[in-house]
């Protein structure tokens, strides 16, 4: 299972970290670099998170966000692309926009990852307002869900659609208080893309069809109250 993580890069050294099989770094203008080291922590966070739930899987680091968790979306489709043309089979991107005026251009690399057989885990929406790529078809986007646990998946269903939801809480850090640790959307996608990596390595057919039904046959359901 190859599991790219679109994010700021990963501090290879860092203890919750396990072996990096490579990566890139991408320019906002959409330049290719050498190295892929965090200098923020949020992608180190990130490939943490979804580590601790398959660690088996072979890993690369996409790094996007430089000195700021902000980038243009040149970049991020340059860096969908990369992973296409590199054989990844689930990609993180723990990121997404709002702004509508980007949804033709996302929708194009959703389709270059969905022809690559790409599984794709972004925001499905953030407060309540579609999130690009997540919202789109051939997404698995994932909502935030504070009642449910990091190591669970659960489903929720809005306007008559059930939807993925996740807990946005990172795996803990030794000496910081859960309220002061990273926590958002952000981790409800990488604790999904965690449980969909060790998930579809063990499906006979990898595709995002057979990796929603399923994950939707072990989800907690929170649509009235919370069951299995």
């Amino acid at each position: 299972m190859r599991v790219a993580v679109i994010d700021s890069g990963v501090h290879a050294g860092h203890p919750h970290i396990g072996a990096i099989a490579g990566g890139i770094s991408i320019a906002s203008d959409g330049t290719l670099e050498a190295g892929y080291a965090d200098r923020l922590g949020h992608g180190t966070a990130v490939m943490a998170a979804i580590q601790e739930k398959a660690p088996a899987a072979e890993y690369f680091a996409v790094r996007v966000f430089h000195g700021a968790l902000r980038t243009s979306p040149l970049a991020l489709y340059r860096a969908i692309e990369w992973c296409a043309a590199q054989g990844m089979e689930l990609v993180n991107l723990s990121l997404g926009t709002s702004n509508a005026s980007h949804a033709d251009g996302f929708r194009k690399a959703v389709e270059i990852a969905f022809a690559a057989g790409i599984v794709l885990v972004s925001p499905l929406e953030i407060e309540g307002t579609p999130c690009f790529p997540g919202c789109l078809e051939g997404v698995l986007g994932v909502s935030l869900e504070a009642r449910c646990p990091r190591e669970r998946v659960g489903v929720r269903t809005a306007a008559g659609r059930a939807g993925f939801v996740a807990s946005g809480y990172p795996r803990p850090a030794p000496g910081i208080p859960v309220e002061r640790n990273l926590q958002g959307i952000s981790f409800a996608a990488a604790n999904l893309s965690g449980i969909a990596a060790r998930t579809l390595a063990e499906l006979p057919q990898r595709s995002l069809d057979a990796l929603r039904r399923r994950l939707l046959e072990d989800a907690i359901r929170f649509d009235d109250e919370l069951s299995h």
